[in-house]
């Protein structure tokens, strides 16, 4: 059987990891890799023979020659380069999220439906065996009736981060749309892993959502916000999270049932049985399959695929209501430390775990708490 020709748009900063598969597949057979694309391309000598280089993604697309492209770019330049991608006969694995805008979701999405062609959008957590496990188990009712769905993460950000690129940190730039923050990027699988969970993925999936923005740091965007969606059935999941805390700690989801809970440890697909009283009952390590080699097993039909951009809309309702939404008010200056530490030169926001867990256990925004960051001292 020929070989798909792979293509790899942006293979700096995260792209590094799309790199390194890739080169791993060709070595294996499974894929040729035809071309790189990045403002500074991989040495010809760190790729295998033949492998053409290209400073800009579109340059790539235009030259043809590939079957599969992955696209690990700025935000704003998903939708560009993924429908250009699909008109030149690809299939596609694009990063997360999947566009900057539900305008240009929906669009994409009937690109993908008239080329007749596949994207897989990069929620690297929905490959987990742990999401059919725990579904699994919700339905021999081993925490009764489901009343809630949570997903959380404190994670810490310095400086660096938010001036590591011009559009980080930012909504808009040079007029168009980034939606970059907590919420729509680096916490984003927290939200998609937990809407996978519920059986909520379609733009149709979700009733209602509220969001409340703030920022800790000097930035556009949001680095501390929460998220609540009424999901059609009437449940709600409650979305809670920081680039502020004290430590970084593992982020999880969470469905809580009237007997117990399942939590899901997501970067370490861990599922734990909890009882009533939180106490975990049992713990459960399970696999990962990874999305570029099941966007291939689809493309031969030996699989569907785990993240195909129409279970993604519900997702992108988050974005569309973090898009919409005024921009992120900043915390009292009362709340705020500035740290400088291991990890960096930061801003650390007092107590923010404790109002994670409140805004989760209360289904809650941080304002309608008034929580003490949100208010003048």
């Amino acid at each position: 059987m020929t070989r798909p020709r792979l293509a790899l748009i942006g293979t700096g900063g995260h792209g590094r990891g799309h790199l390194a598969q890739g080169r791993r597949l060709h070595d294996e057979g499974a894929v040729q890799l035809v071309a790189v694309a990045d403002p500074h391309p991989p040495a010809a000598d760190d790729l295998p023979d033949g492998v053409a280089r290209f400073t800009g993604g579109a340059e790539l697309i235009a030259a043809g020659g590939a079957d599969v492209a992955v696209i690990c770019t700025p935000i704003h330049t998903h939708y560009d380069l993924a429908a250009a991608a699909l008109e030149a006969g690809m299939d596609v694995l694009l990063e997360k999220p999947t566009t900057a805008t539900l305008d240009e979701f929906e669009r994409l999405t009937a690109v993908a439906q008239r080329t007749g062609r596949l994207v897989q959008v990069g929620f690297q957590s929905l490959g987990s065996e742990a999401i059919g496990l725990i579904r699994s188990r919700i339905d021999a009712g081993e925490i009764g009736e489901v009343v809630r769905y949570s997903a959380t993460g404190a994670w810490v950000r310095d400086e660096a981060y938010w001036t590591r690129s011009a559009w980080a940190g930012r909504r808009v730039l040079d007029g168009r749309v980034v939606a970059d923050g907590a919420l729509t990027n680096p916490l984003a699988h927290a939200t998609a892993t937990a809407l996978a969970l519920a059986g909520a993925t379609l733009t149709t999936s979700v009733r209602s959502l509220e969001v409340d923005l703030w920022r800790a740091a000097d930035i556009e965007a949001d680095d501390t916000s929460v998220a609540v969606f009424t999901l059609d059935g009437g449940l709600k999941l409650t979305t809670a999270v920081t680039l502020a805390a004290s430590v970084q700690t593992d982020p999880y989801v969470e469905v809580t049932g009237t007997s117990g809970a399942l939590r899901l440890w997501y970067t370490k697909d861990v599922v734990e049985l909890r009882g009533p009283d939180g106490a975990v009952r049992d713990r459960t390590r399970t696999s990962r399959a990874d999305l570029l080699e099941n966007l291939l097993a689809a493309r031969e039909g030996r699989a569907g695929l785990f993240a195909p951009i129409a279970r993604t809309g519900a997702f992108m309702r988050l974005v569309d209501s973090v898009v919409e939404a005024p921009a992120p008010r900043p915390v009292a200056p009362h709340a705020v430390s500035a740290v400088v530490d291991d990890a960096g030169r930061r801003r650390v926001i007092a107590g923010i775990e404790e109002e994670l867990d409140r805004a989760l256990r209360l289904e809650r925004t941080f304002t309608s708490l008034r929580s003490a960051f949100t208010e003048a001292s």
